[in-house]
């Protein structure tokens, strides 16, 4: 925005957002709610672990190289357990079931059972390692995202089978385990390498079983519709959405930024409904409102308690490995006088922005083209 307008209305800015910031909530918002749609076109067509794969190593790797070039260091040997750790409970498993499952289940609702891993990761942490108190906003929370799991599993059919939702389910519960296992292990303060590392590894793995499956013998066809999916996939849903995130995440507030978990099953049920041709019925609009609303209340603060620090430290978001990664390039950032924060592709603002914004919310869990 023009600065000389900035000076004479001071408050042109609130009123008019900076068009770099609308652009990148689009890409949080509508790029990553199409990749489930891109997802379900590549898998009717390519086989799933190839698909998969394909994606994650290239994108991978070009994260990877691009920060190496920038001059992040190499992970130590330390760091790259974790980030094969983290790789396989995150991309290995995560995707390998949602691709899989998405050649039966309409796009629409894996993005609803995907929207669930917030209310995962919170069950994981407060009833089974007893990390974090239970108050009556989580327990709505989890009573809501479960009712709303159930709206579509109790009443299978053929347009929603109920074989292929639990293995999505059980999919984001290992990403949800991954996150909450390894939140204390040692990751690379550049953000961009250690996730461009783990789709990497990821991705060898994941072409890997392909080769194993037989899903390679022969080389699979890739049709040019098959082809279009695949390179939004890479381009839109994973270069162009994670560098948005991670360009939003230095600027705005966390909470602010994770609204994008209750945005993109929207967009999802939408362009599957519109341009993919799937059924949306009063059972699945349902499900949606009661999963949408729950991971509302996990990612949004009550009023008045924005501030509060005690919100940090109870949130199961905070610890995240890769964002903890984050904050300590930030720190570190603030600290030598205006350096760029860490593993934002293209650089980014003062580390401070990031950390003020931080004691707003809790930080929500990396979306590393956890988008589909």
């Amino acid at each position: 925005m023009d600065s000389s307008l900035v000076r004479v209305f001071p408050g042109i800015e609130a009123r008019f957002p900076d068009a770099k910031v609308v652009l990148a909530f689009a890409a949080i918002y509508v790029l990553w709610g199409a990749t489930f749609l891109a997802i379900r076109v590549a898998v009717l067509e390519v086989p799933f672990l190839f698909a998969s794969g394909l994606r994650f190593l290239i994108v991978g790797s070009a994260f990877y190289t691009f920060m190496r070039l920038r001059g992040q260091p190499s992970p130590t040997p330390t760091q790259w357990r974790t980030i094969a750790v983290l790789a396989l409970f995150m991309f290995v498993a995560t995707y390998a079931a949602l691709f899989w499952a998405e050649q039966y289940v309409p796009s629409g609702v894996a993005s609803v059972i995907e929207a669930t891993l917030p209310i995962t990761t919170m069950v994981i942490e407060v009833f089974i390692f007893r990390r974090h108190a239970l108050h009556w906003r989580m327990g709505a929370a989890v009573v809501l995202g479960f009712l709303g799991v159930a709206c579509l599993l109790l009443r299978t059919d053929a347009a929603v089978p109920g074989l292929p939702c639990l293995v999505i389910l059980a999919g984001g519960i290992a990403w949800s385990l991954g996150a909450v296992l390894t939140r204390q292990m040692p990751t690379p303060r550049s953000v961009a390498l250690s996730a461009g590392a783990q789709m990497m590894l990821g991705g060898a793995v994941l072409l890997t079983l392909s080769g194993i499956s037989g899903e390679l013998s022969p080389f699979p066809e890739i049709s040019v519709r098959a082809g279009v999916a695949l390179l939004y996939l890479v381009v839109a849903g994973s270069l162009i959405g994670f560098t948005a995130y991670l360009w939003l995440l230095a600027r705005m507030p966390a909470t602010r930024v994770a609204s994008h978990a209750y945005v993109n099953p929207l967009v999802a049920l939408a362009l599957g409904y519109f341009i993919g041709g799937e059924t949306l019925t009063p059972r699945m609009l349902l499900a949606s409102v009661l999963v949408i609303a729950s991971v509302f209340l996990i990612l949004t603060n009550p009023r008045g308690r924005e501030g509060r620090s005690d919100n940090r430290r109870t949130s199961p978001w905070h610890r995240h490995p890769l964002l903890s990664s984050a904050r300590r390039a930030t720190r570190d950032a603030a600290a030598s006088a205006g350096r760029s924060s860490a593993g934002v592709p293209g650089g980014a603002r003062s580390g401070v922005a990031l950390t003020r914004h931080e004691r707003e919310s809790s930080i929500p869990a990396h979306r590393t083209a956890h988008n589909g």
